[in-house]
């Protein structure tokens, strides 16, 4: 579980620069590739990937620099539980 400052650290880099790895398309059970270019929209995706029928079990989102923790989905479903559209914000 992510700390309230950790969360807010995410929100305020929303907009970086992001990448999804490890989705997997359950209907055909490949790698889906996923093209998100902004933190924010990366962790909406993910945060609803199982709804769409995608295992993110695996999943992670790396963002920033070399050194910064990777989101896993978990992570992406409490961001967007406590912040929701305004890490779509620009």
């Amino acid at each position: 579980m992510m700390t309230e400052d950790a969360m807010a650290a995410v929100l305020a880099v929303r907009n970086k620069e992001a990448e999804i790895v490890g989705v997997v398309d359950s209907a055909n059970r490949t790698d889906a590739a996923v093209d998100i270019r902004r933190l924010g929209e990366a962790i909406h995706f993910l945060a609803n990937a199982p709804i769409l029928g995608y295992d993110v079990r695996a999943a992670m989102v790396v963002y920033g620099d070399l050194g910064t923790s990777t989101l896993r989905a978990r992570d992406c479903e409490q961001l967007w539980a406590k912040y929701g559209k305004a890490l779509l914000a620009i």
